[in-house]
């Protein structure tokens, strides 16, 4: 498995210091606990450089990671699970912010987690992303966690409902970290970005 260079360059609220970076960016949200950090470790090839919680609503700032020297992962707060309404309130605030407001945003990936069927807090953030006209990808986590069956059925209604609010259907991709599963696809989509 490729392993890629990785430097962690901080944390930030602040949306002057997360424009002030001149690499493309590849930003991952979902709901809290979908598995960024573990979806984000895994694609590097590393254990421990995004850190993983078994809490969710634990990530409440933007995390930089400076990948190859040539590009970032942004690591979004999860957006939906805050033991105080005021910061939930700040943190989704941050992640539309940045969302909008940063310049080198090449791709947003949005994490669903492929056990359930879609929530409506998932397509209120896709309904905003349109809103925003934002292009994104979905990335469907812990497809290894039921079977296939199932995970297909979750899928498809998924695209379905995205489908019937009257939303582009997006690329999609499946990932299972555990099973070592659809990392490939994804890189290839990130460097297909650099080589034209």
């Amino acid at each position: 498995m490729k392993i890629f260079s990785v430097k962690f360059k901080g944390s930030s609220k602040e949306l002057n210091k997360i424009n002030n970076f001149n690499f493309p960016e590849y930003a991952f949200v979902g709901r809290s606990n979908v598995g960024k950090s573990s979806l984000i470790n895994y694609i590097v090839g590393r254990k421990k450089i995004a850190k993983v919680s078994s809490y969710p609503g634990r990530t409440q700032y933007i995390n930089h990671f400076l990948i190859n020297n040539q590009w970032y992962f942004i690591d979004l707060p999860g957006y939906g699970f805050f033991s105080k309404k005021r910061i939930k309130k700040e943190t989704q605030k941050l992640i539309l912010d940045y969302i909008f407001y940063t310049k080198n945003l090449f791709c947003l990936f949005l994490l669903i987690d492929s056990r359930f069927f879609i929530q409506k807090i998932d397509l209120d953030f896709i309904k905003k992303l349109n809103n925003l006209k934002k292009n994104f990808c979905i990335i469907f986590t812990k497809i290894d966690k039921l079977n296939r069956k199932f995970i297909e059925k979750n899928i498809s209604f998924c695209i379905e409902k995205i489908k019937n609010n009257g939303f582009i259907i997006p690329i999609w991709f499946k990932v299972s970290v555990k099973k070592r599963y659809g990392r490939k696809n994804i890189i290839q989509y990130i460097q297909k970005f650099h080589n034209h």
